[in-house]
């Protein structure tokens, strides 16, 4: 007799939800924290160009010039005090052994970058998105973590333009010859904060996490990927919470939540009250993994009150995923395209639609509906816009509108996506909360759809 796994259904109203304890593997790190790492009181020199082995504090309001990669040394921290700005004018690499500190603040936040001007502007195509944008084009490497990285913070940081192709692999896990990401992280009993931070271009995925424990919370993606990569591609081993971040123009999925990469522990993720805008289109693939979020390959995870605009495809939960002990609902679904329109739920996967979805998928899937079935979603195409403040729907060059910057995502008063949420679960908050070696904040599920609340809470760009 074959055993069918099916998702659970959770409706408006449901209590408080529990993991299903018949997980086939750990989905537990050591973890929650880290032993605080020695202090950095040495001030590193800003008068000469650094490279080679380099650690202490980045004193505030400073600006760093890389002269060649540099390296933390395992045991050793480097930390950016707020108002830092490292300038890389070549395709260098921070390899990180140690641990990796940027305390910016939202009145002064750190730079990472070659200091390339952004061009936020529609592009006529892909094309010549691709050609033109040097958001796509790779100036540096990035941040690459090796396994005895145990700490890694950023906050309200701008990281940008990375993705060069390494001529030599920088730590374990990376190859000669391909393109870097700009964050790599992968320890497993390691701490991984990402916090209220701005995530700009790159050529593969922006940050790719290979075990630990991990917060990632209130930033905003844009253009990750050139022609594939994802934004946030989580892999076996990662545990902890995706929320309240803004994904535009993601070249494939704004979330990737898998089990690859077999270990002990299981890749289990909260994701919730993210926005996903115009996420997909880049992704030279032909087969319809590119879009908002994406569970598959054993990965478990809970998956709520997501806001998907534009996306090519919407929820896909893929019939490999660990459907036993994950739980998704309350996704808020706008297409301005009968494409999108008919890809809400993925075709060809084991997408089950909510009845807490909206719009209510009762009102446009036929009869008789089966998971993973195509349909014709013609009767919402432009219907129920979000009605964001200043990102004006319907929007038919969806395509080619890959920024942020410029716009405003915050709900006006009386949108339909206010209310539709569910709070009736919690993070699993894998990482401390703590002013510097830590979450600043772990915040909890919103009733809104997306990254901005009604009350102030969330997203804080």
């Amino acid at each position: 007799m074959i055993q069918v796994r099916k998702m659970q259904i959770v409706g408006a109203a449901a209590g408080l939800l529990i993991l299903a304890s018949c997980s086939k593997s750990s989905n537990n790190n050591n973890g929650g924290g880290t032993t605080p790492p020695p202090p950095t009181v040495a001030t590193i020199d800003n008068t000469n160009p650094l490279s080679g082995n380099v650690s202490g504090t980045m004193a505030a309001g400073k600006t760093y010039t890389l002269g060649g990669d540099i390296t933390v040394p395992a045991g050793d921290t480097l930390t950016l005090q707020s108002g830092v700005t490292i300038k890389i004018p070549g395709k260098y690499d921070i390899i990180v052994k140690g641990s990796f500190i940027s305390l910016g603040t939202q009145t002064a936040p750190n730079f990472i970058t070659p200091g390339t001007t952004h061009q936020d502007q529609p592009f006529a195509s892909i094309t010549a998105a691709l050609t033109s944008d040097p958001a796509f084009q790779g100036a540096w490497d990035g941040i690459n973590c090796d396994t005895t990285c145990k700490l890694f913070i950023m906050k309200w940081t701008h990281l940008e333009f990375g993705g060069a192709t390494f001529g030599q692999a920088p730590v374990a896990g990376t190859t000669a010859g391909t393109a870097s990401w700009l964050i790599l992280f992968q320890n497993p009993n390691g701490v991984f904060d990402l916090e209220d931070s701005w995530i700009y271009g790159s050529t593969d995925d922006a940050v790719r996490i290979t075990y630990g424990n991990i917060n990632v919370m209130r930033n905003t993606f844009e253009k990750s990927g050139s022609n594939t990569g994802e934004s946030v591609n989580v892999k076996s081993g990662t545990v902890g919470d995706i929320a309240y971040n803004v994904f535009v123009g993601s070249a494939t999925n704004g979330t990737k939540i898998s089990n690859a990469g077999a270990t002990p522990v299981e890749c289990n993720i909260h994701c919730y009250n993210n926005t996903y805008i115009d996420c997909g289109y880049r992704q030279s693939s032909t087969s319809g993994h590119g879009g908002s979020i994406n569970l598959e390959k054993d990965g478990e995870a809970y998956i709520y009150d997501n806001l998907i605009v534009n996306c090519k495809i919407g929820m896909r939960i893929v019939n490999t995923a660990d459907t036993l002990n994950s739980q998704y609902g309350n996704s808020y679904f706008y297409g301005d395209s009968v494409q999108v329109a008919d890809e809400f739920y993925s075709v060809g996967d084991a997408t089950h639609p909510q009845t807490t979805d909206y719009p209510v998928p009762s009102t446009y899937l036929p009869v008789g509906y089966v998971p993973g079935a195509s349909y014709d979603g013609t009767a919402e195409v432009g219907k129920n816009s979000p009605a964001f403040k200043t990102f004006t729907l319907p929007n038919t060059n969806y395509v080619n509108v890959n920024n942020a910057s410029g716009f405003d995502f915050h709900l006006n008063t009386g949108s339909t996506a206010i209310g539709k949420g569910t709070t009736a679960f919690a993070p699993l908050a894998k990482v401390k909360v703590d002013p510097n070696y830590g979450a600043t904040e772990i915040t909890l599920p919103g009733v809104d759809m997306g990254a901005y609340q009604s009350n102030g809470t969330g997203n804080k760009h």
